[in-house]
C-alpha cells in the first residue's frame, strides 16, 4: 500500500434548489450487518455546499434492488451502471431536497429509482 493518500476528485454539482455543491467518492462497502439497510452495498462520498463543513452523504443500493433489475433484464449491472445509478441518486438529492446536510445523508436507490436513472443513461 502506498504511504501517500489517495488523491480526491473534487467536482462540483449546480443543484436545483440554487446551491453549489463540491463532492468526491470516498469509497464502497458491503453495508454493516446491523444497518437496517443491509444487505445492500454502501457508496459514500464527502460533500459540502459552503467549504467550510463537509459532511458524509451514504447511498445505499440494497442487493434485492440490484437482483430484482438483473432478474427483469437478464443481466448483471457491471460496476460502472451501479456506481452512475448512485450518482444520479446524489444529484437528485442535490436537486430536490432544501438541507442535503440534515435531510440527505443517508439515501437509498429502489426500484423504481433505478430503472428511471438507468433508463435516462441509454442503459437496458
Amino acid at each position: 500500500m502506498s504511504p501517500n493518500p489517495p488523491i480526491r476528485r473534487l467536482k462540483t454539482y449546480t443543484g436545483a434548489q440554487g446551491y453549489v455543491y463540491q463532492y468526491y467518492f470516498v469509497g464502497k462497502r458491503p453495508a454493516l450487518p446491523g444497518d437496517s439497510e443491509s444487505p445492500a452495498t454502501e457508496y459514500i462520498f464527502d460533500v459540502t455546499s459552503d467549504r467550510k463543513l463537509t459532511y458524509a452523504v451514504s447511498i445505499f443500493f440494497p442487493d434485492s434492488t440490484r437482483a430484482a433489475w438483473n432478474d427483469s433484464h437478464g443481466r448483471p449491472l457491471n460496476d460502472a451502471e451501479q456506481y452512475a445509478a448512485v450518482k444520479v441518486r446524489l444529484f437528485r438529492a442535490f436537486d430536490e431536497l432544501e438541507d442535503v446536510k440534515t435531510h440527505g445523508r443517508r439515501l437509498t436507490i429502489d426500484a423504481n429509482l433505478l430503472e428511471e436513472a438507468l433508463a435516462s443513461l441509454g442503459v437496458e
